[in-house]
Formats: C-alpha cells, structure tokens, sequence
C-alpha cells in the first residue's frame, strides 16, 4: 500500500550513523543521500529521512512508529543492539510476542529523534 515513509530529524549526520547501523542487520542501506535527504531500503528507497527546521515532537502516546522486516531473529537481534549503542534507547528486547501471534519475533527501540521502531520476523528462524 506505501510506497515510501517520510520523517523529519534534526540533524542528519546522527541519524545516519544510527539508521545505517540498524538497517545493515536486515539487509537494508542508504541507497540515497544528498545534503539534508538520506533515502533507506533494499532493492528501492522506502524510508526517507529528511532534516526539517520542526520535526515533529517524540509522542510515546500517539502510537506511531515504524516496524522494519527482518529476514532472521538474530538479525532482529542485532537491530536492537545496534539501536543501543548507537544513540538510541530501549523500547522491549528482542523476543517472541505472544499476544501478537504464535511466531511474532520483535525488538523495539527510540531512535535519537523519539521516534519508535521496531524490527519483525515471523519465522522460526
């Protein structure tokens, strides 16, 4: 149904070492970057992370937040501690979530900005 996501951040040099440290683990990159504008995915551009003059404030209440597909559980794994070391902050370990399915692996996580995101895989693997 989407073709891409854009968000807002203060300062693009910080979330570009975040994104491109969480994204490697799923096997996505920064396939586009020009001053201000870095675009994220795998075959084509689906996240746009743009630096904006009013990014919209963190709402842990507003139940936004992004959710990346994840080809393994370790690399499920590896997003949420790549979120950790690089400026982000813990929002749930990486684990099974029952209440969401039988396979539901998720690990979620604050990027530097506020905003939630989370990292999916709905295999046993």
């Amino acid at each position: 149904m989407l073709d891409h996501v854009s968000i807002g951040v203060a300062n693009p040099s910080r979330s570009k070492t975040f994104y491109d440290a969480i994204l490697a683990p799923l096997g996505y990159s920064c396939l586009s970057e020009s001053a201000g504008s870095l675009g994220y995915g795998g075959d084509q551009v689906s996240l746009w992370i743009l630096e904006v003059e009013r990014p919209v404030p963190a709402d842990m209440a507003s139940g936004l937040h992004f959710c990346f597909a994840a080809p393994t559980r370790d690399s499920v794994r590896a997003f949420h501690a790549a979120a950790l070391a690089n400026g982000g902050s813990d929002n749930g370990k990486a684990g099974l979530r029952a209440d969401y399915g039988d396979s539901y692996f998720a690990a979620f996580a604050i990027d530097p900005d506020g905003y939630r995101i989370e990292a999916y895989c709905g295999s046993g693997s």
